[in-house]
């Protein structure tokens, strides 16, 4: 039977009873029909007792061609590659450390040198003469790095042996320097603990390898851990329930196992906090008590009262041409009197206004010229796109949560926090419901006790990413003040948006949703009509003169005809077909081209562009014209232009058609959102509420309207295991 090796580089879809379907690339195979997909990624499917990410294995079967799907490559067999040295030479030598050498280049040499490759160089450079096309500049570049590196490149090759990427391998190193063996050697699953970046699939087979029993304390305790890591990363909890760690244990072969000694031990070790039958990692705990501790410090702290607020507040009305409601006023009052206070309204309801004018009045109290007020004050939100739209409305500089407290990506640590704290007087954060526990907990660490935090979100919109519910639970708990905006200001008589908004949000839609506005457009159509209708509405809008970097399709699913994914492949051929006066390069079947529309998947604070940002591919320089032979992808965002290399493609992918989820924080002039039936598991309220609410001129939902109102009427709201709420309560 034919074979492919390589690594496992994804899981798409897990049935949790053996059938995976992945992402493989390949870097062997004896399959003529699968020999020109060498160093390439291709789907892969089939019965696993168990895979890991970043795994290599041979896989025993045959290239198949799905009927939805297309080609994949079926699995009938399988069984986990074991390492040669020289595999780990060769991954060594095109690691990160070793620029420009890839793994063309990294193969010749080894071939070439055989297994004592290091040592023969470290001995002799000239003996890289040796190897064919290898230039002297590179010969004395790898030699000078090697030298460098003398004392770990044994400690990462035996890594990399092991089974770790050459990337984990020199993370490991560089924590554990010398002790990197013996640490790995004593108990492996310590590093569950000290590296967030290695799962516990990967680190199980390693240890299995090297003969850990499947029921060592070891072992159990590191499942634990793992388990309550990915459980509350997954679901957005804060803590877990003994129940749920019973059960992931059993997806590792642990049955009727009685861990109360395990749990026990874990919690003295301080890794675990163990409350009120609630399971917390300990940081995750540590991090909720900080918030609710500063929080009901700041809202319980002497107010400085305004005498002269209604004389000013009413010069600022004649100043801008504007009459605050009453609510508004006591925001705004509110913003400038507490040391904390919380306001939340929905789109339409005048957020960005008010935040406009608390700045306005500050700078007026304390008679700040411009750039001692920018020193004294300062916005932020979690994404970059919410950040700019906070600047333009007050034209003043806003920030990034993480740009502000200057996160290092590589640590992942905050170069402010309690030890280096920012000593700004006033904060104004917006889109507070985006924010996770962990965030919000380095941000307050970082800032003095004397602060005053204004902070401002939507309590519809879905909560953040990662852990947590903040908004929510400071709302909820009825412990901090609340200012509750619900006049509706951003409308006409034939606009719509504003309106839907707030009949989806009262699970109460009329028949106004059917019916077109100037702003408004419901088109019902068949799931298999819908990607075509995107496309003639996409073209339609274009004609009139919109820009396709203004118009942004929203979808809830990447997977399926009318998902992410799919539309995207049809929208970058509409959009931005190839042309011979447009580069462009192809990387794990996906073709990036100079114009496409690119949105970024993670935070990059160090090139300023953060997750969910926007940007266009502005040139692409092929390997042959870059001194590191390498592919570069340059996006712009908003004249920022940001340079991507191979290991940073997997940072981005196509944003004509993007998640509504990753919308979350921006705001576009056009919204095309996709409602079909086969979404139906992803259709509830507050996930469309938030798609409906990032369209600003104009929004055209296309589709089903039985799905639409099936959608609106789903309540269904995932109740987080959160303790914030309950930590402020405590408090009182």
């Amino acid at each position: 039977m034919n074979y492919i090796e390589g690594k496992v580089k994804k899981i798409i879809f897990d049935s949790h009873n053996g059938f995976i379907v992945g992402l493989f690339k390949i870097s062997n195979t004896d399959d003529e029909d699968m020999k020109d997909k060498i160093d390439k990624v291709v789907t892969f499917s089939g019965n696993f007792v168990e895979l890991s990410v970043e795994g290599k294995y041979l896989f025993y079967g045959h290239k198949t061609k799905h009927p939805r799907y297309g080609y994949q490559y079926n699995v009938e067999n399988y069984e986990i590659s074991k390492p040669k040295e020289e595999d780990g030479i060769v991954e060594f030598l095109c690691s990160e450390l070793f620029v420009g050498v890839g793994k063309k280049t990294a193969k010749k040499i080894v071939e070439t040198l055989g297994e004592k490759t290091l040592d023969l160089i470290l001995e002799n450079k000239d003996n890289l003469l040796m190897v064919p096309g290898l230039k002297q500049n590179k010969i004395d570049q790898i030699y000078d790095i090697l030298y460098k590196h003398n004392a770990s490149h044994n400690i990462i090759v035996y890594l990399t042996n092991l089974g770790f990427t050459s990337k984990d391998a020199i993370s490991i190193y560089n924590k554990y320097r010398d002790n990197s063996i013996n640490n790995v050697e004593n108990n492996i699953y310590k590093l569950i603990n000290d590296f967030d970046n290695l799962t516990f699939k990967l680190i199980d087979s390693i240890a299995r390898r090297m003969g850990y029993d499947i029921l060592s304390d070891e072992r159990i305790e590191a499942c634990i851990i793992s388990c309550i890591k990915t459980i509350t990363f997954e679901r957005g909890d804060t803590y877990v329930l003994l129940n749920d760690i019973y059960e992931y244990l059993k997806i590792y072969n642990i049955f009727d196992k009685d861990i109360t000694l395990n749990l026990i031990n874990l919690n003295r070790l301080g890794m675990l906090v163990i409350e009120n039958d609630k399971y917390y990692i300990k940081d995750m705990y540590d991090a909720e008590k900080n918030i609710a501790n500063t929080l009901y410090y700041l809202s319980n702290k002497k107010e400085k009262k305004i005498k002269n607020f209604d004389s000013l507040l009413k010069e600022l009305e004649d100043d801008l041409d504007i009459t605050y409601n009453k609510m508004q006023e006591e925001a705004i009052r509110s913003a400038l009197e507490k040391n904390l206070s919380v306001i939340t309204g929905g789109p339409g309801t005048g957020k960005t206004t008010i935040i406009k004018a608390i700045v306005s009045l500050y700078q007026k109290l304390h008679k700040y010229e411009i750039e001692e007020l920018t020193n004294r004050i300062k916005l932020l939100a979690p994404t970059g796109r919410a950040a700019k739209r906070m600047s333009e409305a007050t034209m003043l500089k806003s920030s990034t949560i993480h740009r502000f407290l200057k996160w290092n990506k590589e640590t992942d640590e905050f170069m402010i926090n309690e030890y280096n704290p920012d000593f700004s007087e006033f904060i104004i954060i917006d889109e507070v419901s985006m924010i996770d526990v962990k965030l919000f907990d380095a941000l307050l660490k970082g800032l003095t006790k004397n602060i005053k935090i204004v902070l401002v979100g939507d309590y519809n919109q879905l909560p953040s990413v990662s852990e947590g519910q903040i908004l929510k639970d400071i709302i909820e708990s009825q412990v901090i003040p609340v200012i509750k905006l619900d006049t509706l200001y951003r409308q006409n008589e034939n606009s719509y948006i504003v309106n839907l908004a707030h009949e989806i949000n009262e699970g109460e839609l009329s028949l106004e949703f059917l019916k077109k506005k100037d702003d408004y457009a419901f088109i019902e159509c068949g799931s298999i009509n819908i990607k075509n209708n995107i496309i003639e509405i996409v073209k339609k809008a274009i004609s009139k003169g919109f820009s396709y970097k203004d118009m942004q399709i929203l979808a809830p699913m990447y997977k399926g005809e009318n998902g992410i994914d799919n539309l995207n492949l049809s929208l970058q051929r509409v959009l931005n077909p190839e042309s011979l006066e447009k580069k462009q390069i192809v990387y794990n079947d996906i073709i990036y081209r100079e114009n496409d529309k690119i949105l970024q998947l993670t935070n990059m604070p160090d090139n300023n562009v953060y997750n969910g940002d926007i940007g266009i591919i502005s040139k692409i320089r092929t390997s042959h014209e870059t001194s590191s032979k390498k592919d570069e992808i340059y996006v712009d965002f908003d004249g920022n232009e940001v340079k991507y290399e191979p290991k940073d493609f997997i940072n981005i992918k196509h944003g004509y058609a993007i998640s509504i989820h990753k919308s979350q924080g921006s705001e576009f002039p056009m919204i095309i959102m996709p409602i079909e039936k086969s979404y139906i598991r992803m259709l509830y309220r507050k996930l469309i509420y938030t798609g409906v609410t990032r369209a600003k001129k104009s929004l055209i939902i296309v589709g089903n309207s039985d799905a639409f109102r099936y959608a609106v009427a789903n309540t269904y709201d995932y109740n987080r295991n959160t303790s914030l709420k309950d930590f402020l309560i405590k408090n009182v």
